[in-house]
This record gives C-alpha cells, structure tokens and sequence, in this order.
C-alpha cells in the first residue's frame, strides 16, 4: 500500500471514530445514558453492518454514514433508539417495533425467563401470555421451549399488529388472538388447562410518571397505565383471566413496578393460590409476581 492509500485509510478511520465521539457527546448532552452504545448501534443501522462489523472499520477504515447526524439528533430529541432502527433485542430475539407498541425492556427478560423455565417442566406445555405487546414473551417461549403451544392475546390493534409482524418474521408458532384478556370468550378454550400464564401489563398508576423520557413520550399509554387509583385494575384482570386459564399446578408469572410488589401479593392472598413470591430483575428490584394455581379452574 502507498503512503498516500495509507494516509488515506488513517483518515477514514479517524473520521468515522471522531463521528461517533462528536455523536456521542451530543447524545450524553441531551441525557441519553447509552451514549457511546448508542451512537454505534446508530452508525451500525445507518451503514447496514453489524457491530462487530462497525468496530472492524473503525479499526482498518471505513465510511461514515452520511445520515448518522439526522440519526443522531432524532436520538438526542430522545426518540427511543428501537423505533428509529425500527428493532429491539429480547433476549435471543431480534423483534420489529415502532410506534405504537411497547418497547420490550431487559426487565422483561426475567419474566420471560421464568415462563420458560416452567413451560420446560411440562411435556408438552401450553403457554398464554396475556397483553403480549409486540409478542416478545410468547416468541421467546416458543423460539427456546420447541415442545410449548403459545397463545397470545393484545387488545390494542395497532400492537397486535407488530405482533403479527414478529410472529411471521420469526416463523415462530404462536397462536395470536386480538381482545380483551377479560373476555372470556377469546380463551375460553383453553379453561383449565394451561401450564404458564405469563403477563406484563400495563401498571403505572395514573398519577405515576415514566422515569424514562422515551417511555413517557412514545410508548402508547395503552400499555402503560394500569387503571384505577392503584395501577392494578388490568394486572387484576390478568390474576383473575389466570385463575380460570391455568390448570391446578400452573404458574403465575406477572411483572409489576417494583414499589409494587406487596399489593401485588396480595391480589393472590386467597386459597385458589399457593408458593406465592416476588423475583427480583437483574437489577436487584422488585419486578415479578409468581404464584401457584392451588386449586380446580373456576370457569363460566
């Protein structure tokens, strides 16, 4: 290589890594606190490589995207990075979102996680997952317990239909049902005789307020707020929905705000429910409720 293809490469090489430190800057500016993950994960998108391919030409030389400004100030705006890449990672998973749907978040995984884990105990489990969002919970049952049957139902359309959206990108087999998860016409089917009711609905009260600018700004209320003064009036429903679906022995997995834990307990104080606990996210917080069905379905 001549001195000047060399000197050439130096300075592509330089440029693209000053482009990510100056988008970075901005970023940590305007409060994002990934800012270096972020701004990469946006040159990445923006040069349709992947990150271990984004770091290689940082080292050797490579272009810099000529959109990463734009991306950079819709990111600093605290457009959330999922819907400007139009993806998100949940755990083995690469799902489609965007506005309109929920952002699947690492606490997530640990519900996720426990679902599994139960559905794995069974032979060949049957697994509902009540206000699926964009259906990373049901997919991520399906895609790592090959054996489970997933249901999944979502009230709002627009939701459902990211769903629909990973489910036939995933070519995951998940049974994908638009309602209420107090209707119970849209499980009734299923009475009796599930494994795993899994579940993270919405639970913010009405007074409470996001921590995180890009829930409070773009994720839809719909799948925030959990109505009544309490925030629980839908995770009630689920605990209720649950109680008729699962079959005695079935597993409860529910998240909650982690101020949430004791009243969530408590909605499972009765004697329809056994081995009742909370689990704590990677974070060391209060994320989910487990509770055993103790008893025969009540159904109706």
């Amino acid at each position: 290589m001549s001195e000047q293809a060399r000197r050439a490469d130096q300075q592509q090489s330089t440029d693209l890594r000053t482009a990510l430190a100056t988008g970075a800057t901005r970023l940590a500016e305007a409060g994002v606190p990934s800012a270096w993950a972020d701004a990469q994960a946006l040159a990445a998108h923006a040069l349709g490589v992947t990150r271990a391919e984004l770091a290689r030409l940082i080292v050797l030389g490579g272009p810099v995207p000529d959109g990463l400004p734009d991306l950079i100030a819709r990111r600093a705006a605290r457009e959330p990075l999922q819907h400007i890449t139009g993806r998100a990672a949940f755990r083995g998973l690469d799902l489609q979102v965007g506005p309109g749907v929920f952002i699947p978040r690492p606490e997530t995984e640990v519900v996720a996680g426990l679902a599994i884990e139960a559905a794995r105990a069974s032979a060949n489990p049957l697994v509902v997952d009540l206000c699926t969002g964009s259906g990373a919970i049901a997919l991520a049952v399906a895609d790592e317990v090959p054996t489970a049957r997933v249901v999944a139902v979502e009230v709002d359309p627009a939701a459902h239909a990211w769903a629909a959206r990973n489910v036939a990108a995933t070519g995951n087999r998940v049974d994908l049902r638009l309602g209420d998860v107090a209707d119970r016409r849209l499980t009734r089917d299923l009475d009796g005789a599930v494994d795993v009711v899994a579940a993270n609905p919405p639970y913010i009260p009405p007074d409470g307020t996001p921590v995180e600018v890009e829930v409070s700004l773009h994720d839809p209320p719909l799948a925030l707020y959990g109505g009544g003064d309490d925030g629980l009036s839908v995770p009630r429903e689920v605990i209720a929905a649950a109680r008729r679906l699962l079959r005695p022995g079935g597993l409860l997995v529910m998240e909650h705000a982690e101020t949430q834990a004791e009243a969530a307990r408590s909605l499972v104080a009765g004697p329809g429910w056994a081995d009742v606990h909370t689990v704590l996210d990677l974070a060391g917080r209060p994320r989910a409720l487990v509770a055993r069905h103790a008893g025969p379905a009540a159904r109706g």
